[in-house]
């Protein structure tokens, strides 16, 4: 135990000192890989590395994925932001090969499509012309692999690790790759649920390539825009302390209650607690189960501070609610409502996102 704790501090000391080697490296990148997935647990604000136990947790946990209550488990999920302007969609199938092991794959992505390419709009003579008007995306993509495995010599105890690959454009002239690894962690003890998630905790680089043209070239020239060159994103760990707890209120009526912590470690943000170079960002959800048949959740999250047009610090929190259905053991439909009355600065969301059972276990069986 002592050997791999040495390892692990060795492992982290190294990756450290690589980023300080990169001092102008911008360090806030590939957000869209923390909006969080599926309407269950958007609508408990994100409370979910403890909790995660279906096909979601090759995002959110991948030691979770142990938990998935069928052979085969597929989820689909689309929603709008700002006012429809992008589109952010996922999707992900999980399966279990044997007792103690399941493997996932997950996509996600997040992009605003049809936005007007006008850098042909007026020719080299001056003239306007609208047939010269072109359209391009700008595109952010996620897809990640999860393993996870039970460790039958720790009683409850599950481990699981992503590798994932990034892939970030704009049109045809600007395209990044980059590479990070998850790990995480899910124990239970009675009714009480532990998860730790340690997300890009090798950090994951994004090494941006432009190829502009001869016209696009000038045209940044004679607007005053600076020609962009080849460049690395990185993004720093993100660590995830979850717990949570199951209580069972009347025959058929039990209520989970979650919390975990966000702790980010590339300076200080506009959270709960902020500093330089760690901040913590809560969040807390509530689920209360029916029949393991209706489900309605509630949580709160993103608790920033902003000044209004008076000058005054005021200090906002984004509510979500949400409610699922399990229809026939094989569909599960939820849908979450994110920043519910704008109590935050956020704006809000609605979100949809479907769960497919194949070959579905026994729901009757105690869950591990």
């Amino acid at each position: 135990m002592r050997k791999h704790i040495k390892i692990l501090i060795i492992f982290f000391l190294a990756n450290f000192l690589s980023i300080a080697s990169y001092p102008n490296t911008p360090v806030h990148s590939n957000e869209f890989m923390y909006i969080g997935v599926g309407a269950r647990a958007l609508g408990m604000s994100n409370g979910f590395v403890a909790v995660a136990n279906d096909v979601t947790s090759g995002y959110w946990n991948p030691a979770g994925l142990i938990n998935i209550e069928s052979q085969l488990q597929v989820s689909l999920m689309h929603s709008q932001y700002f006012a429809g302007i992008a589109s952010y969609d996922y999707g992900a199938i999980a399966f279990n090969t044997d007792e103690y092991s399941s493997f996932a794959f997950s996509y996600l992505r997040f992009g605003v499509d049809d936005i007007p390419d006008t850098s042909e709009l007026i020719d080299s003579e001056g003239n306007i012309n609208y047939d010269r008007i072109k359209s391009f995306s700008a595109a952010d993509n996620g897809f990640i692999l999860s393993y996870a495995r039970m460790l039958p010599r720790f009683d409850n105890l599950k481990v699981g690790v992503n590798a994932k690959v990034i892939r970030r454009t704009a049109g045809s002239f600007a395209s990044a790759w980059g590479f990070g690894v998850d790990v995480g962690a899910q124990y239970a003890y009675n009714n009480w649920l532990f998860g730790f998630s340690g997300k890009d905790i090798t950090t994951t680089f994004n090494a941006w390539n432009y190829d502009l043209d001869e016209r696009m070239r000038e045209t940044f020239e004679l607007t005053g825009n600076e020609i962009p060159e080849s460049s690395t994103e990185i993004t720093l760990p993100r660590f995830i302390l979850g717990a949570a707890r199951s209580i069972s209120l009347y025959e058929n009526l039990s209520m989970l209650m979650s919390v975990d912590m966000m702790i980010t470690t590339d300076g200080k943000r506009n959270v709960l607690i902020k500093s330089d170079p760690f901040s913590i960002d809560p969040s807390l959800g509530i689920e209360l189960n029916y029949g393991d048949f209706v489900f309605l959740r509630g949580g709160v999250g993103n608790i920033q501070q902003y000044h209004n047009t008076k000058g005054e610090k005021i200090r906002s929190a984004q509510p979500n609610i949400g409610i699922g259905v399990v229809i026939q053991d094989n569909l599960t439909i939820d849908y979450a409502l994110t920043n519910v009355g704008n109590s935050s600065i956020a704006l809000y969301s609605n979100i949809f996102s479907l769960r497919f059972n194949i070959n579905p276990r026994d729901t009757s069986e105690p869950r591990e």
